[in-house]
C-alpha cells in the first residue's frame, strides 16, 4: 500500500514546474541526511576514502549535497516516466560526441552511477531509432519493480535482460547493433571482480564493461549525465581508444582511472550511497564498521 501510494504521489509531481520538484528534493535530501544515519556512514566513509585531502567540513558538505542531489534525481523520475515527450526533449539536453552512437556499431555504453543514470536512459531510448538493451535487478517490492519496469521501457523497444538471462542473448544483441547501457561501477560480488584501484585504494571492481566489449566486438562509448538547474545534460563522450586491451585486470584500471576523472568533475552527484568498498582484499578488515 506505501509503495501504491509513493507511485502515485510521483505520478502527481510529474506536471508541477520543475523548480518546484527540485525544492521538494532538496527537502527530502536533508531529511534523509538527518535521519539515515547507516547509509550517512556509508556516505562519509566513502568521501573520506576518495578525497582525504578534504576536511572534514567539506566532507560533511559533500555528504548532505550527495543526499539532496540523490532525493532530487529520485523525485525527477516522476516527470521523467509520466510527462509528455516535448517535456522531456526540453529537459534533457543531448551533446558531445553525438555521432559515436548513430549507425549499427556494436556499442557498450559506459554509464557510471550518477543520479542522472535513468536520465540518460531516458534521453536515449527517446532520441534514437536503436533499441538499446540494459541489465536489470529485479526489486523485492512487485509493485516497486512494475513501475521501474515501465519508465525505463517507455521509450523505444528496449531489452532489459535479468541477471540471470546468461552473456549470450547480450551478446546476440550486440553484435546486432543494439547498444548496452552498462553500469558495472559497482561493487557487487568478488567473483568476476579484480582489485584495482580507485582513488588510490584497492577496489572490487568489475570487469563486465571489458568481457561484454570483447564479446561483443564492440566499442566503449562513455554517456555521463549531470544535473542541471533545467533538467539534464547528457554528454556522449569518445570512444575510448585500445578498449579491451586483452588484459581483464589492466581494464578494469583503466575503467576506474577514467572514471575518477568523471568524478571529480561533480563529486557530489555520485552514487556514494552505496558500499563501494565492501569486499575487500583477503586480511582487509572492512571499512564499514
Amino acid at each position: 500500500m506505501l509503495t501504491r501510494l509513493g507511485i502515485l504521489l510521483m505520478r502527481l509531481l510529474a506536471p508541477l514546474p520543475l523548480p518546484l520538484v527540485r525544492a521538494l528534493g532538496h527537502g527530502l535530501g536533508v531529511l534523509l541526511y538527518a535521519l539515515a544515519l547507516s547509509r550517512r556512514r556509508v556516505v562519509q566513509v566513502n568521501l573520506q576514502l576518495c578525497f582525504p585531502h578534504w576536511s572534514a567540513a567539506q566532507r560533511r558538505a559533500a555528504a548532505r549535497e550527495t543526499f539532496v542531489h540523490f532525493a532530487q534525481a529520485w523525485l525527477d523520475r516522476g516527470w521523467l516516466w509520466n510527462s509528455p515527450l516535448a517535456v522531456l526533449q526540453r529537459r534533457l539536453v543531448l551533446q558531445g560526441a553525438v555521432a559515436e552512437l548513430e549507425g549499427t556499431a556494436p556499442t557498450v555504453i559506459f554509464a557510471p552511477h550518477f543520479v542522472g543514470l535513468d536520465a540518460g536512459w531516458t534521453c536515449l531510448t527517446s532520441r534514437f531509432a536503436r533499441g538499446f538493451t540494459t541489465i536489470y535487478s529485479n526489486q523485492v517490492d512487485a509493485d516497486l519493480d512494475a513501475w521501474i519496469l515501465a519508465g525505463r521501457k517507455r521509450f523505444g523497444s528496449p531489452r532489459l535482460f535479468g541477471r540471470d538471462d546468461g552473456l549470450k542473448p547480450i551478446v546476440q544483441a550486440l553484435r546486432a547493433g543494439q547498444p548496452l547501457y552498462l553500469l558495472p561501477d559497482m561493487n557487487i560480488t568478488r567473483q568476476e571482480s579484480v582489485f584495482v584501484p580507485f582513488y588510490g585504494v584497492p577496489t572490487a571492481t568489475l570487469t563486465s564493461l571489458a568481457r561484454f566489449a570483447s564479446l561483443g566486438r564492440a566499442r566503449v562509448v562513455p554517456v555521463i549525465t549531470r544535473m542541471t538547474g533545467s533538467g539534464y545534460a547528457v554528454e556522449v563522450l569518445p570512444a575510448w581508444e585500445g578498449f579491451p586491451s586483452g588484459d581483464l585486470t589492466a581494464d578494469a584500471a583503466t575503467m576506474n582511472g577514467l572514471l575518477q576523472t568523471y568524478i571529480d568533475t561533480m563529486p557530489t552527484q555520485y552514487y556514494w550511497v552505496h558500499k563501494r568498498f565492501k569486499v575487500r582484499p583477503p586480511g582487509e578488515p572492512p571499512v564499514y564498521g
